[in-house]
């Protein structure tokens, strides 16, 4: 019987424990996102619009914060990284994400929310050439399918109007993630994305301003929602994804919906519906299957 020598079997690396915390993090802080939104919009006095502003400058002072921290930006203006055309989508998002939430269960948003950032990248690829194997196209026809049960007109399905708008949500987050990838510092090109989208934001609450509210827990909601599940929840995640592979990182995202269907249901008090359990199994599995399919291939 042989022995097993030295370097038989790969060490463990020191580093994937640290991974693990912080990619569950980040996805708690992506859930937050939602939860939080839903429980402001629901349950103070602050609007969409208001709600949109808060968070995208508190995001903004936390990530300037943590590039001075670092020594990162020394010099006044904007920073260098970012851009406009990016900080435009990232505004799209923030917007139709708070407005969608004003009539839709948080699980059901982030569901449609995930669905569409997943659909938006994975139609990009087919643009670009990118070829599917057979049991990508199955799970991309099932997750389709899935999507279009969840909004179907019937008893249980969500507001036409909220729907349509957290998909475009998911579109806009969708662009603003294919223009991110590949960047040589993904921190700072987001402080300097959602310092640009404080313009933006501030036109939106100024259209919206007849139906502007705000109170102290509406208020406070945002600021949570902006410095911590935003801007600290993406610094967090781009630590993460340097320890994880392109498709374990578009997979373990596919938990954002699950993790904020449950908040929904222990801090909401949301009751989970059939359609949503089974348009979640196909959406889910679907997208899964592309991505897992692609990974084999």
């Amino acid at each position: 019987m042989s022995k097993l020598t030295p370097g038989a079997l790969p060490a463990p690396r020191p580093h994937d424990g640290r991974v693990a915390m912080l990619t569950v993090v980040a996805m708690l802080a992506f859930a937050g996102n939602s939860l939080l939104c839903r429980l402001a919009l629901k349950g103070t006095q602050i609007d969409a619009a208001t709600f949109t502003l808060v968070r995208i400058a508190a995001a903004a002072l936390v990530l300037q914060a943590i590039l001075l921290a670092r020594g990162g930006e020394r010099r006044s203006g904007l920073p260098r990284a970012g851009s406009w055309t990016s900080a435009l989508a990232l505004v799209v998002y923030a917007v139709t994400f708070s407005y969608a939430y004003l009539r839709l269960a948080a699980g059901t948003g982030a569901l449609l929310l995930f669905g569409a950032v997943q659909a938006t990248m994975i139609g990009c690829s087919l643009a670009t050439g990118e070829r599917l194997a057979p049991a990508q196209w199955l799970g991309l026809l099932l997750a389709l399918t899935g999507l279009v049960w969840l909004v179907l007109p019937g008893l249980a399905a969500p507001e036409p109007l909220s729907s349509a708008l957290m998909i475009a949500a998911g579109i806009g987050w969708g662009v603003y993630s294919l223009r991110g990838r590949g960047l040589a510092d993904p921190v700072a090109a987001t402080a300097g994305n959602f310092l640009r989208a404080l313009p933006f934001a501030i036109a939106v609450s100024a259209l919206a301003f007849m139906h502007a509210r705000l109170d102290a827990a509406g208020f406070g909601y945002a600021v949570a929602s902006g410095a911590l599940t935003s801007g600290m929840g993406y610094v967090i995640w781009y630590s993460a994804l340097k320890g994880l592979k392109p498709a374990t990182a578009a997979t373990v995202q596919l938990s954002v919906p699950v993790i904020t269907a449950a908040g929904g249901v222990l801090l909401l008090g949301e009751a989970p519906t059939a359609r949503l359990v089974v348009s979640s199994v196909a959406i889910l599995g679907g997208i899964a299957l592309v991505v897992l399919s692609r990974r084999v291939s």
